[in-house]
């Protein structure tokens, strides 16, 4: 009998009509090559079968975000900085200002930390002078707030103070509670500071309903769409827009 070896090379092959032998069957090593041009028709579809299984658990990488969406946030970083130079220079022109207003409240921002950055994580919270203001929901108008008005969140406390100050003058302060829900701040103040020169401060119990109940949207509120270390952007329940630049407490 002929050895194992000798049955693969081509000379030794029987006739076909020869019924002594069996029908010859490729080497195993030969199988899996697509080139073969006796392959069986069974094995190329269980090649590609496996190798479409191995494509399909191969992980894939993560999309690049949405040119739309890379274009937004620019357009945001931009605006920041034109409000930020604002707020420290009062010479940008208000026409540059509302126009980035503009743009920030046309962004859709993350803003689950805006409440903690707002009125930080310990009373008496942080304070926030007011630094330009506009008018409509359009904003055509605007114009930076001629005296010093500060505002004061706690988030800890649930407290929020507003205050107009005039210097040697005096200063007229309103206080009351506070809310947060999603990025609303809903308020209700409850009494009023009143001082006039060197005198003693007056002050006067001013609405504020039940205490028990929660500020909601029923009262004034503020919709915030933006605020880092530094600015805050938000709309007023009347719909006119403000921001603010983060400052150090006004001494009572």
């Amino acid at each position: 009998m002929a050895s194992s070896a000798s049955l693969l090379h081509p000379s030794t092959l029987a006739p076909a009509s020869s019924p002594r032998l069996p029908r010859r069957v490729p080497a195993p090593a030969l199988l899996g090559l697509r080139s073969s041009p006796r392959r069986p028709r069974g094995v190329s579809l269980t090649v590609a079968t496996a190798a479409s299984q191995d494509v399909e658990k191969a992980p894939s990488s993560s999309p690049p975000p949405p040119p739309e969406e890379s274009s937004g946030l620019s357009a945001v970083a931009e605006s920041v900085k034109v409000l930020k130079e604002a707020a420290k220079t009062r010479k940008v022109p208000a026409a540059e200002v509302l126009a980035a207003l503009a743009r920030i409240k046309k962004a859709k921002l993350d803003t689950s930390t805006f409440f903690e950055t707002l009125g930080g994580t310990e009373s008496p919270g942080r304070t926030w002078m007011l630094i330009f203001t506009a008018q409509g929901s359009k904003l055509e108008k605007g114009s930076y707030f001629p005296v010093t008005a500060v505002q004061r969140f706690d988030a800890a406390g649930q407290r929020i103070e507003n205050g107009v100050y005039l210097g040697p003058a005096g200063s007229l302060t309103f206080e009351g509670r506070l809310s947060w829900k999603k990025k609303i701040l809903a308020f209700v103040f409850e009494r009023i500071r009143v001082k006039v020169g060197p005198l003693p401060s007056l002050e006067i119990p001013f609405g504020g309903g039940d205490k028990s109940r929660e500020p909601s949207t029923k009262d004034p509120f503020f919709l915030w769409f933006y605020v880092d270390e530094e600015i805050a952007v938000a709309q007023g329940k009347g719909g006119g827009t403000a921001f603010w630049c983060r400052c150090k407490r006004v001494p009572a």
